[in-house]
């Protein structure tokens, strides 16, 4: 089981919340919604769908706070189309 941590508008791995090992990043849009902008893996966590997981923290979060999520980069955008359980938090 990894370690997702907490940060300001993020969830990352790593040591530092300013130079994670991971991370995705969002933009909170009103009240309301959420807007997932990056999200990274350095080359040595790739291949470990630490991507998804973080991806799926946000769900979490979101889920927890109420709110929609807008999956803005490229990687959020494929994985909310690949897992139809995320269906109930991406705003249309």
């Amino acid at each position: 089981m990894i370690n997702i941590k907490e940060g300001s508008n993020k969830f990352y791995l790593g040591d530092k919340e300013e130079t994670p090992d991971a991370v995705v990043t969002y933009v909170r849009l009103g009240e309301d919604k959420i807007i997932i902008d990056h999200t990274f893996v350095s080359d040595e966590l790739r291949g470990q769908k630490i991507a998804q997981q973080l991806i799926k923290r946000v769900v979490d979060f979101a889920r927890q706070e109420n709110k929609k999520i807008v999956p803005q980069c490229s990687f959020a955008q494929k994985e909310f189309t690949k897992n139809k359980e995320y269906e109930d938090v991406l705003f249309k």
